[in-house]
Formats: structure tokens, sequence, C-alpha cells
């Protein structure tokens, strides 16, 4: 059984102008969200990420469908209910939404404040969450004399101060260096394989994806038109929305004025190797060896997708014809070689 679940969840607001059609943010969204799993949800600007966030911690209702979590339809939730439910649901910002005029500590405390803990367990539960963020330190800092990646780690506290089930993320590394995102990303690793807190990740970027989930939503225009594994998504997208993502964290197959430059620079036949297991290289080369063929890597990478090889691997082939034409007919054998057209 899901433990998150919208079923043709639809959002639309009224129009802008006067005349013009209501604004439709989501649009037919159908998803499912084991518990315990790592949801990365992906898109460009206006594919509707913000407006199913906010569907899913109840700052908004769906115009049509349901939203259901753990087995409860959560539309149909009334205040209260609705208050039991934000407690179970922790969320982390883009641009942290700390209060400057309290400590690092006041900080992570608010929520347990709002919902009138006894003073000496909020004290015992600040102490225990500073230290998982390794802040303890920095508890009677305020935010201005914090780094950015310190910043998120005192959001990070303070969404898991209730002990919540699920943590709703929004875009919450775009605004860190890459060394400060890699920190973040590793504490909501550890954050979801040692406490089991089952996160949904809104973020334009694949590298957090590739990272960090263990599925991934992509979403277009208030759709979803593509879900999946994070291997099978990224090893081979099915949308050219996809596509355009996967390439900025992929080295694609060359193409077009690409593969024309490769030609350019390098005499013999132009191959890529699609490596899906570990050993499959190695043989491939071993076999080209063999055949007294000259081989040159001029493009590609290998990737490890949540513990898993895949990649391209394009080559140049060079040495008599014959024997190159023999050469790859044997590689084969081991991995798909797939010999490159300028025209494709």
């Amino acid at each position: 059984m899901s433990f998150i679940r919208l079923t043709s969840a639809t959002k639309t607001y009224p129009p802008q102008t006067k005349g013009a059609a209501p604004v439709v943010a989501l649009d037919d969204v159908s998803l499912e969200i084991a518990a315990g799993e790592v949801c990365g949800v992906i898109g460009y600007s206006g594919a509707g990420k913000s407006t199913l966030l906010r569907l899913l911690n109840a700052l908004e209702t769906p115009t049509s469908g349901t939203v259901e979590i753990d087995g409860a339809d959560i539309t149909r939730f009334g205040e209260r209910q609705l208050r039991r439910l934000r407690a179970d649901i922790g969320m982390i910002f883009q641009q942290f939404n700390l209060f400057d005029s309290r400590t690092v500590a006041g900080n992570v405390a608010y929520p347990l404040e709002v919902a009138g803990r006894p003073r000496d367990e909020i004290r015992h539960r600040v102490a225990e969450l500073l230290d998982f963020v390794g802040l303890t330190a920095r508890a009677r800092a305020y935010p201005e004399q914090l780094s950015g990646g310190q910043k998120q780690r005192v959001g990070i506290a303070r969404a898991l101060a209730t002990n919540p089930r699920i943590l709703l993320a929004d875009e919450a590394t775009s605004a860190l260096d890459p060394d400060t995102t890699q920190e973040v990303l590793g504490l909501l690793r550890r954050i979801n394989r040692e406490l089991g807190v089952t996160i949904v990740l809104i973020t334009h970027e694949m590298e957090v994806i590739r990272s960090l989930a263990d599925r991934v939503v992509v979403m277009e225009h208030g759709r979803v038109i593509e879900t999946g594994p994070v291997f099978d998504i990224l090893s081979a997208p099915q949308h050219p929305a996809t596509a355009r993502f996967v390439a900025s964290v992929i080295d694609d197959v060359p193409r077009g004025d690409e593969l024309a430059a490769l030609r350019a620079r390098h005499d013999g036949r132009i191959v890529t190797l699609n490596v899906t297991e570990g050993a499959a290289q190695a043989d491939v080369f071993a076999v080209l060896s063999a055949h007294g063929v000259r081989f040159e890597v001029v493009h590609g990478g290998i990737n490890d997708i949540a513990g898993q090889v895949f990649g391209h691997l394009t080559l140049a082939v060079t040495g008599d014809e014959d024997a190159v034409a023999s050469a790859l007919v044997a590689a084969s054998v081991y991995a798909p070689l797939i010999e490159e057209d300028t025209r494709g």
C-alpha cells in the first residue's frame, strides 16, 4: 500500500485577467510514493512542482481528485485533523525561512513551542537535533552569523523537531554552492536511512535527483510526463523533456555537430558502447585488442546510479578495414556497439 497517493489531482486558480481561462497548475496528476522512499520531483519553472507540494502539506486542496496519506484522504480533514497532519510533515525551504531574531536553538525549538511541549522536553530535543546536524557549537549563534549550508542544516533540524514521518524539501539546495549541496544531500540521506523518514524532494537539478532519490517524477505544464526508478529514467528517458534533464548529468551518445566534430578529429570508425554491466567494457576492450586494432575513447563516461553502472563510451577504432570490421562483430557479443552516423 502506498504511503502517499494522489489520484487524478487537479488544481486550478481563477483567471488572472477578466475573460481569460482559469490557470491550471496541476492537471490530472496521479502519483504513488512508498513509505521510506526518497521521491524526487523535477521540472522546469511552472511545471506544477510547488503546487504539488502545497497539496501534500494541505496548504491547498485540489479542485478535483484526492490526496491520501497513510490511507486517509486529507482533502476531507477538518482543522483539528489538519493540525495533527502538519505536525507529521516537516518542511525545508530554499531560502531557509529562519527567524533572524532567534538563535539557532530558538529556531529549532519554535515548532515544539507552538505544539506546547514542556520546556525540558524542548531543551532535550533541540540538543539532540543540533548534535544530529552537527551544529551543537552554534546553538547560541544567530542566522546572520551562519553560512548558507549551516542555515539549511538549522532548517533541517527545525523540520525534524516534531519527529515527522514525511519531509518535504522545496529546492532545498538551489541556493547553495556545489560542495555545500553535497553536504546537505548527505544529511538528507542519513535522515532517510537512519530515521526512516519519507522524503519528497522538489528540484530543477537532475544532479540532486541522481545523488539522493530512489524514484523520480518528471513534470511539465502541470502534468506528470514520466516516472519510475532513478536508474530506469536516467538510463532510458522516454520523454524529450526528461531527456533534456538527463543530458545535464549523463554524457549522451554524440549526434549532429558534436559527432561531426569527433569525425573531423579522429580517423577510423566511430562506435558507441552502451555500458550497463561493470565488466562489459573490459570484455569489449580485450576483444578489440586481440584483433590488433587501435581504439581510443573520444566521448562519454560511466556513471554510478543508485549502485548500478550505466554509461556511454564512444570509441574511434582504427586499423586494417577487415580487421576493424571483424573486431567490432566479435566485441558486440559482449555489449551493443552502435556505429554513429553524422546525419543522426
